[in-house]
């Protein structure tokens, strides 16, 4: 039976990933004056968004960091993101069967709150685990939630839209459900990396989450 849900956040929660990787690229523009791509931007993601402009501009890390979350802020403030359509309805109902709704994220503390606050949602969540710079895995995070939860592993899924969360979740020994329902998924390597049930909308991991938890056929 499930008790717990436990989320990632870009890409799984709602659309803000681009925001993120633009947000690191301008902080380094203005700082350096260095045009990055994408892919130069993506290839550090696991550590947080300080970790990352650490890691990018050492020498100018302090205000990157503050070019990135005023940017990050100003972005939201203009875009309003939303949670990707499902996912409110899916926090409601947990709430109502007393699910407890997790966020074992990689972003850094700041961002996850600025994010979770303009969208709305961060009522649904007893407990939020950011991402630190040394990159540490959300296999390491998901053992904090269940030792303090309670939890054994067999009462927990995860939901995540990367491959690396699907890797996590294995070696954490929790089920997994890959979140293939944003524009920037790849449902091949989702598929490829075997995970417990690939949803290619937020209903769907609802109705997956309800069949683990529906009594038993007599």
């Amino acid at each position: 039976m499930i008790k717990c849900v436990i989320f990632d956040m870009d890409g799984t929660l709602g659309n803000t990933l681009p925001i993120c990787i633009g947000g690191i690229r301008l902080a380094v523009q203005k700082a350096t004056g260095k045009l990055l791509d994408d892919k130069a931007v993506l290839k550090y993601f696991g550590a947080s968004e300080e970790g990352i402009i650490g890691k990018l501009m050492p020498e100018h890390k302090q205000e990157g960091i503050d070019l990135y979350l005023k940017f990050y802020r100003k972005q939201h403030e203009i875009l309003a993101p939303r949670p990707f359509d499902g996912i409110v309805p899916l926090l409601e109902m947990l709430k109502k069967e007393g699910i407890a709704c997790v966020i074992v994220s990689g972003k850094g503390e700041k961002s996850l709150d600025i994010s979770l606050e303009v969208m709305g949602i961060d009522k649904y969540f007893c407990m939020k685990r950011h991402g630190d710079e040394k990159s540490t895995g959300k296999e390491v995070f998901i053992a904090e939630v269940l030792k303090k939860l309670d939890l054994k592993k067999s009462e927990a899924v995860y939901v995540g839209d990367a491959v690396s969360d699907v890797l996590a979740s294995r070696r954490a020994g929790i089920a997994v459900i890959a979140a293939a329902w944003a524009q920037s998924a790849d449902i091949d390597a989702l598929k490829n990396a075997a995970p417990d049930f690939l949803a290619k909308s937020v209903f769907e991991a609802q109705e997956w989450i309800k069949r683990q938890n529906a009594p038993a056929l007599k």
